[in-house]
């Protein structure tokens, strides 16, 4: 995603940033030393920041390993951001009417950075099926929410990188490949993921827009491939387009 140019004299804020969004849930743990070259500062300032940052409790040290993770404050502020989501409020209902109806998982998503971030989710009602996501990070190019939304940005699409990580085997690894997909999502309005996050799981998703045309988010539907066949994933699609518009404030 197109980042804003930074104003001048945030140089310590956006390092402070930057030592935060190291941590993930592959990492949640960091030693000064991996902090320091992940944020490819020196030790010092590395550590004038961490302190500075544990002072207001978004980070924390372990005094046993030396280790720091994010702190309780951070978690404060995350309850407080979802909880302030005007979309989010709106789309909770919907979610539910999803995952009632449909019997899979409904996901409600907004892009962070390169990936597409889980704001809410409500289960279906099978045994088998995708939960315990909100809070979880994906990237656009192995989601139907993600490739919906790069369909729908020209210029965030203009940005993207020649080549991307291939996360299963059929993980569409090229933006050369993501653009012929790009005109079959915008004919239909929504689009598909089969495989490409992870072996046995497909997912259809479909954007959401303002009342100016501007994207807020991104709907999406997922369970197990073996149920998720093509012609379930056609019905699926068209449920999703109809609750995509009852998100839009002109509805």
């Amino acid at each position: 995603m197109k980042k804003n140019n930074p104003p001048k004299g945030a140089q310590a804020a956006l390092r402070a940033v930057r030592l935060l969004k190291l941590f993930s849930l592959e990492k949640p743990e960091l030693t000064l030393t991996q902090l320091s070259l992940g944020a490819k500062l020196n030790k010092t300032t590395t550590h004038r920041l961490l302190r500075a940052l544990q002072s207001e409790s978004l980070i924390q040290r372990n005094s046993l390993t030396g280790r720091y993770s994010l702190g309780n404050g951070l978690m404060a502020l995350g309850v407080q951001a979802l909880s302030s989501s005007d979309l989010r409020r709106r789309a909770r209902p919907i979610l539910k009417i999803l995952a009632r109806d449909t019997g899979e998982t409904a996901q409600l998503e907004v892009p962070v950075e390169d990936g597409m971030l889980i704001i809410d989710e409500v289960t279906g009602r099978h045994v088998v099926a995708a939960s315990g996501n909100i809070g979880t990070s994906w990237p656009m190019h192995a989601t139907s929410s993600g490739k919906a939304y790069i369909a729908n940005d020209p210029f965030f699409f203009d940005g993207l990188p020649e080549k991307f990580p291939a996360l299963t085997k059929q993980t569409i690894t090229s933006k050369e490949q993501i653009q012929k997909q790009n005109a079959v999502i915008l004919k239909r309005g929504f689009s598909e993921s089969v495989d490409e996050l992870e072996p046995g799981y497909s997912c259809v998703g479909t954007v959401v827009f303002d009342a100016v045309g501007n994207i807020q988010g991104a709907l999406s539907i997922g369970g197990p491939t073996h149920r998720m066949n093509s012609k379930k994933r056609i019905e699926l699609g068209a449920i999703l387009k109809k609750a995509s518009d009852r998100l839009n404030p002109d509805y």
